[in-house]
């Protein structure tokens, strides 16, 4: 947890987010590993066995397709590891795990000024969404609106 937790914060740090992240290693643990987990990891290891990435993702489902697939909440190889194919071997790991259970979508969000990871996303065959745009609600909003 705390090697998951900090390289939580170093991509929040990377995408100018560090203020908002409020996770913690307990938040974490009971999330992967609690009674009901709602979410799962990968790392990537480096030849010394040190860990060098992660992959925290969860199931949602689609209505169209009548199946679950993978949101890819958080991909993330630190700097010093970067082109070493960690990021495309985890990638590729969840993409077996969507052809083995029968998942028919893989999904994630990128930031629109994140051109390395973009161009990497599109070098595996990845396309955007772009008739999409995501909406989310949180803190006060998210509480105004639970409350009616």
């Amino acid at each position: 947890m705390p090697v998951i937790h900090a390289m939580i914060r170093d991509l929040a740090e990377y995408e100018k987010a560090l203020h908002e992240v409020r996770a913690t290693e307990e938040h974490l643990r009971e999330a992967l590993f609690g009674e009901r987990p709602a979410a799962y990891a990968h790392i990537a290891e480096d030849e010394a066995g040190e860990v060098v990435g992660f992959a925290l993702w969860f199931l949602n489902f689609s209505t169209w397709r009548g199946v679950h697939g993978i949101y890819l909440e958080d991909l993330y190889v630190r700097p010093e590891a970067r082109g070493g194919g960690h990021g495309k071997a985890l990638l590729r790991e969840l993409a077996r795990i969507c052809v083995e259970r029968g998942y028919e979508r893989l999904e994630w969000s990128v930031l629109n000024w994140n051109t390395p990871s973009i161009n990497f996303y599109k070098a595996l065959g990845a396309r955007p969404q772009d008739e999409w745009t995501v909406y989310r609600l949180t803190d006060e909003a998210l509480a105004e609106l639970g409350a009616r």
